[in-house]
């Protein structure tokens, strides 16, 4: 019960929760009422950041979401053109993280990142299509245990100013495992081949746990 009152946070949160927390205390002195702001704030920067744990379900035949948030689109379409596979064929699904839920992103399966590519862009709203083509994003292949590729792709949103990577190339990876986190409002995109998707349009998923396409 403690855990879900005060869940543990990602690291990137304690610098903001300094910053936020020192700015109430001057709100605080200024007027009572922009400190009660100042601390509404403060707690909502605390949540944002919050790490929980999570249970995957560590089975290949699954791929789980790398992200909290709403189903976009599960569509058909060309591969990334930044990893070299638009004329390859993958299914994908988009997932929208709004401002209120967990930013932490995890490993659709199990398997080894044999790419990470950054890519800088522009800053629009995440859930727009653009998103995809325009945004700053950050590219994951990942060869599961088939030697199959999964790509998720991490998308800066409309105020999320930094994608933040916790992992690197050659990484071994068990499926629900932590691979960075986006700042403020994002989105993540995931493409694969050869699983059918699960879920539907505005189906909310939870990172690590929410079962996204079966084989």
């Amino acid at each position: 019960m403690i855990d879900k009152i005060f869940p543990k946070i990602h690291n990137e949160g304690y610098k903001f929760l300094v910053i936020f927390g020192f700015a109430t205390l001057i709100l605080y002195f200024i007027s009572s009422f922009l400190g009660l702001i100042g601390l509404v704030l403060t707690i909502w920067v605390y949540y944002f950041f919050r790490d929980p744990d999570r249970i995957s379900i560590n089975d290949e035949n699954f791929l789980v979401s790398p992200a909290d948030g709403l189903i976009l689109k599960v569509e058909e379409t060309d591969g990334p053109k930044e990893l070299k596979l638009e004329n390859k064929k993958f299914k994908k699904i988009s997932i929208f993280m709004n401002v209120f839920d967990c930013h932490v992103n995890r490993t659709p399966c199990s398997g080894k990142i044999t790419e990470i590519l950054y890519k800088p862009g522009k800053f629009f709203n995440a859930s727009l299509d653009k998103a995809s083509e325009e945004n700053e994003r950050n590219y994951y292949k990942i060869s599961n245990n088939a030697g199959e590729d999964i790509i998720v792709v991490q998308i800066a949103g409309l105020i999320a100013r930094r994608i933040v990577t916790e992992v690197g190339e050659n990484s071994e990876l068990k499926q629900g495992d932590r691979i960075g986190m986006i700042r403020f409002g994002s989105r993540a995109d995931i493409y694969f081949e050869n699983y059918d998707p699960l879920v539907k349009v505005n189906q909310k998923t939870i990172a690590g746990e929410t079962l996204l396409a079966k084989k």
